[in-house]
C-alpha cells in the first residue's frame, strides 16, 4: 500500500512537471517554428538593377514597335532574357544578343526555361512593372487612348536639375549608413512628380528624410519615396495620406528639409530631391533589415525624356499638370 501510495505521488509530480515544461516550452517552440517558416518563405530578398539607360530605352521602343506590328515583344521579357544570359552584368551587352533576343520573343520562343530566367523576370517586373501598359491622355478633343511609357521624371518639366550615379555613397547624419536613393540637385520650389500611379501611404516629418512622401504603386511591388520636400509648404495644396495620385500629378516641391529631430527644419545644406525606389515582395521587407532599395539613376535618365509639363496657379502660386491622364485604378 505504501508503495502505491509513492508510486501516484511520483506520477502526479510527473504529469506536473510534464505540464509545467510545456507551458513553458510550447510559446517559444512557436516563435522558433515561425522564425523558421519566415526563413523559408519563397519571396525575392535582394535585386540588383543595373540596366543602362541605352538598352532601356531600346527595349521600350521594341515594345511599342512590336505591339504596333502585331508581334508585341514585352519590354521586361526582353530585358530578363538578357539579364539571365549576363548574370545580371550589362558591362558584357552586345546588341548583336539584344537583336537575337528580340527575335526569338517575336517567334514565339518558349524562353521561360532560360538558367535564372524565372528570377530575373521577377525581379525587373518588380522594378519596371508599372512603367509601360495603356493609359488616357486628355487632348483638345477629349481623352485619347495611349500605349507606351506612363511613367514621369521626378522633376517637372522645364525646371533645371543636375544629379550623378550616388546610389550606396556613405552618409553620416545618425549613424554610418550607405546613401539607397539617387539625388536631384534643383532649386528650391521646383515640382515633384509622382513617377509612377499609386496611393499615399507617407506624408509627413522623418529626420532623415524631412517633409516626404511615399507612394505605393497600384501592384503594391513598388514603394516611391521623395524626401528633403520644401520647408513651410512641401506638399501640393490638397494632397492627404491615403489619396490616389496619377503618373505626373505634382505631388510637391524642392526643398532643403531634415537632418533634424524638430519638425520643419533646413538641415540640408544644397536643395535636392532625394528620390527612392523600394522593392516589396513581402510585407515584412517595408521596413528593417530586409528593405530592398534599387539604383534608379538610370531609370532616371531614362524618364529625363519624358517629364509632366505643368502650369503654375498665380493666385495660389501652386503647379499642376497642363494635361489630365488617367488609368484604370484596381479595386483596393
Amino acid at each position: 500500500m505504501f508503495c502505491t501510495v509513492r508510486l501516484r505521488r511520483r506520477i502526479r509530480l510527473t504529469a506536473l512537471g510534464v505540464l509545467l515544461a510545456a507551458a513553458v516550452l510550447v510559446p517559444v517552440l512557436s516563435k522558433v517554428w515561425a522564425a523558421g517558416e519566415e526563413a523559408q518563405r519563397d519571396f525575392i530578398k535582394w535585386v540588383d538593377f543595373q540596366v543602362p539607360e541605352s538598352v532601356l530605352k531600346g527595349a521600350l521602343e521594341v515594345d511599342k514597335a512590336s505591339r504596333e506590328e502585331g508581334e508585341p515583344v514585352d519590354w521586361i521579357d526582353l530585358l530578363a532574357y538578357l539579364a539571365a544570359k549576363y548574370g545580371g552584368d550589362f558591362k558584357l551587352y552586345k546588341q548583336s544578343d539584344f537583336d537575337s533576343a528580340v527575335e526569338k520573343l517575336k517567334a514565339g520562343e518558349d524562353i521561360s526555361e532560360t538558367p535564372s530566367y524565372s528570377y530575373y523576370r521577377e525581379a525587373y517586373g518588380a522594378v519596371l512593372g508599372g512603367f509601360v501598359g495603356e493609359f488616357q491622355l486628355e487632348g483638345e478633343e477629349g481623352w485619347e487612348s495611349c500605349y507606351g511609357l506612363k511613367a514621369y521624371s521626378p522633376i517637372a518639366e522645364t525646371f533645371p536639375y543636375s544629379d550623378y550615379d550616388d546610389f550606396g555613397v556613405g552618409r553620416d547624419y545618425g549613424y554610418r549608413r550607405k546613401h539607397l536613393g539617387h539625388d536631384m540637385m534643383a532649386a528650391v520650389g521646383t515640382p515633384v512628380i509622382a513617377v509612377e500611379s499609386g496611393k499615399v501611404e507617407a506624408l509627413g516629418w522623418n529626420q532623415y528624410g524631412g517633409w516626404r512622401i511615399g507612394i505605393r504603386s497600384f501592384d503594391g511591388l513598388r514603394y516611391h519615396y521623395y524626401a528633403h520636400l520644401r520647408k513651410d509648404r512641401p506638399f501640393a495644396e490638397g494632397l492627404e495620406l491615403g489619396d490616389t495620385v496619377m503618373a505626373g500629378d505634382v505631388i510637391g516641391y524642392v526643398g532643403r528639409t531634415g537632418y533634424s529631430a524638430s519638425e520643419n527644419v533646413n538641415g540640408i545644406e544644397q536643395s535636392h530631391l532625394h528620390y527612392g525606389l523600394q522593392l516589396i515582395f513581402d510585407e515584412s521587407q517595408k521596413e528593417g533589415n530586409g528593405e530592398i532599395w534599387v539604383d534608379v539613376y538610370q531609370i532616371c535618365r531614362l524618364l529625363r525624356g519624358h517629364q509632366s509639363t505643368v502650369q503654375r496657379d498665380d493666385a495660389t502660386k501652386e503647379w499642376s499638370r497642363v494635361r489630365g491622364f488617367r488609368e484604370e485604378v484596381p479595386p483596393q
